[in-house]
Formats: C-alpha cells, structure tokens, sequence
C-alpha cells in the first residue's frame, strides 16, 4: 500500500470497521443495522439514557440527525418523560436493544479472535502494540 501512514490508515478504517460489522451480522444473524444506529444505541446504553439533544452534543451531530435516527429506531429506543422537566424527554434503549448489542459484541469478539488467531504471532503483536496508539488517536481526533 503505497503512501504515509496517513494514507493508509485512511483506506483502512473504514473497510475493516465495515468488514467486521458485516462479518458479525452474519455469523449471528443480526439485523443489518446502520452503523450511526450502533453509535446511538452504544451511548444510550452507556448512559443508561440521555436527552436528544446531548446525544447530538456526544455523538457531535445535529439534534435533527438523532431525531431521524430514533424515527427509524421504535423498537429499539424509548422516548420516557424527563423527570427533570415535563416537557423534553430522555431516550433510552430498549430491552431488545440492549440484547442485540451484547450478541453483536459477544460475536464480535469470538469472531475477531478467530480472525487474529489465522495471522502469525509477529502480525498478532504488532495488532496488541498498536491499539493503545489508536486509542490515543482517537482521543485526538474527538477533540
């Protein structure tokens, strides 16, 4: 792969994030569920709910994205009354949701394991190695 570290990281990303969504899917049956889906379902059950709009402020979206993603998600996200004001309300995932996300990390992980398990043990440590730089990376690019 020809260029900087840059370039490459930027081919990557994104075929392997989908890669490893689509492998999960598949493996255990989950429904295809867009990834901006994920990450709004992912903070709800981190926060065991939030208001539309810091789930736009944590997600960095418009408050009208989240509000077309819950639309598309009645099955997966409740709107409950905030029991700090009357009139706005708190989203929060629902049992389903919150099942579907562990199956899908359970097999993400089992499935990733495997997947790591076919490289050699130099390509395995090289993997291990460099996680904590992309946590870091990502810490910054948040910013």
């Amino acid at each position: 792969m020809a260029g900087g570290v840059e370039a490459q990281l930027s081919a990557l990303l994104g075929p392997l994030r989908r890669a490893v969504l689509r492998r999960t899917r598949v493996l255990e049956g989950l429904p295809d569920l867009p990834e901006a889906q994920i990450e709004l379902l992912r903070l709800l059950v981190s926060q065991d709910g939030l208001a539309p709009g810091r789930a736009a402020f944590e997600l960095k979206v418009a408050q009208s994205t989240v509000s077309n993603l819950v639309r598309t998600m009645a099955d997966l996200v409740d709107r409950v009354p905030s029991s700090e004001d009357g009139r706005g309300v708190v989203l929060v995932a629902t049992a389903r949701a919150k099942e579907l996300l562990a199956r899908y990390d359970r097999a993400s992980a089992s499935m990733l394991r495997d997947s790591l398990a076919k490289l050699s043990p130099e390509d395995q440590q090289v993997l291990e190695s460099a996680a904590p730089a992309l946590r870091r990376l990502l810490s910054v690019l948040d910013e």
